[in-house]
């Protein structure tokens, strides 16, 4: 009988050093400290999502943990034209052994942004989720009733074309700028908020691409692909798409967020979502096609503007800053609106396509100018000249 050799192995020792071991005098609380809620208590969204992005004018004792080949580190203030009040403050002295200390809570005039939305990550998947899930149904349930049989060729047409050309819009805006937008901002409570909105117009921009494979399987004769020639050739979408080319391209995340949610699309998307699709469509036997659409409508006016104007009403009232902000977002104003309606503009000749026609284009155009023109006055700036073209 042979008997195994014990091996000597290291035993485990235990001596309570591991990391949240030690107490200390708020280890039993149940609300972070290290910054002032906007309300009398601090609320879930804040715990998740205040002071998640590292800013050294506050704590990051160490200073920024990585930079850019440019020599800037983390997130610059001046990555925007706009100021909060503090942002020309100097940076502390950083680094191991300075000593260096923050300015006290909240350093600066960003960090008092919260998204009315409450926007963090459970908030948007769980939104999203549901709002897939109606569309699906709704699309399902058209399918057993044989609605998309009652279409006539000339609403066909106008889906497959028109309809379908605003997804690259939707793409575009979503994919690169409000994605690139979410990278720049100052705070993560920016930031999440434009990473929510660009996911809602990537979702809506698949919901559209999702409904056009549909319609190609449901309704006889339909070509998905058509949405293709018309937004790279036809003259009605020629300045639409010159527009969301030129907002792609717009480098300072501020005025690329500005253009896009106070000028495109109250102008543009509005005009053509809300006062051509979803007005018309029912006259022409779609009742599937503006719960698509509107599901964008709803995300856009009911969610993406409201924390847009949150963002932007703190700074033309900024307390340092607010001449210098308004000016800046006065010129923005008379550079985009100008494009936007010059792209609205274009558009008129969608109205006439359907058999059944909607409220006329100038009466539309009247409609998206008024509430574009309340967005701008609830901003405290100047209603541009260039409004009235």
């Amino acid at each position: 009988m042979t008997t195994a050799t014990e091996r000597s192995v290291p035993k485990p020792v235990f001596t309570d050093a591991e990391a949240g071991a030690k107490e200390f005098p708020d280890s039993k609380a149940r609300r972070f400290n290290y910054f002032t809620p906007q309300k009398r208590k601090q609320t879930h969204y804040e715990d998740v999502t205040v002071e998640v992005q590292p800013d050294p004018r506050h704590y990051l004792a160490q200073g920024w943990l990585y930079g850019f080949s440019d020599g800037k580190g983390g997130y610059p203030l001046d990555w925007t034209q706009l100021k909060a009040w503090g942002s020309d403050r100097p940076e502390p002295e950083r680094g191991p052994g300075t000593g260096g200390q923050g300015y006290e809570w909240p350093a600066h005039g960003w960090h008092e942004f919260r998204d009315p939305n409450e926007e963090w990550e459970l908030s948007l998947y769980r939104y999203n989720a549901n709002v897939v899930r109606q569309l699906q149904a709704n699309v399902d349930a058209a399918k057993q009733a044989k609605s998309f049989q009652q279409w006539n060729p000339n609403w066909v047409r106008f889906v497959q074309q028109n309809v379908g050309a605003w997804m690259h819009v939707d793409h575009g805006l979503g994919l690169y700028l409000f994605a690139n937008a979410n990278r720049r901002g100052p705070t993560n409570m920016h930031n999440t908020a434009i990473a929510v909105n660009s996911m809602h117009l990537i979702r809506a921009a698949q919901d559209l691409a999702l409904y056009q494979l549909t319609l190609s399987e449901e309704v006889e004769g339909f070509d998905g692909s058509a949405h293709l020639e018309t937004w790279n050739s036809d003259p009605a979408w020629q300045g639409v798409r010159e527009m969301a080319e030129r907002l792609t391209a717009t480098d300072d995340w501020a005025e690329a967020v500005f253009a896009a949610n106070v000028v495109f699309q109250p102008l543009v998307g509005e005009l053509f979502r809300s006062q051509l699709v979803m007005q018309v469509a029912p006259r022409n036997g779609d009742f599937v096609t503006p719960t698509v659409v509107g599901a964008e409508e709803y995300d856009f006016s009911e969610r993406d503007l409201r924390y847009t104007k949150a963002i932007f009403e703190l700074l033309s009232n900024d307390r340092e800053f607010a001449e210098h902000n308004s000016r800046i977002m006065n010129t923005w104003l008379a550079d985009w609106t100008g494009q936007a309606i010059t792209a609205a503009r274009a558009m008129q000749p969608l109205w006439s396509q359907p058999d059944t026609k909607p409220i006329r284009f100038e009466d539309a155009l009247d409609r998206v100018k008024s509430r574009f023109a309340g967005v701008v006055e609830e901003l405290s700036l100047d209603i541009p000249k260039e409004l009235e073209r």
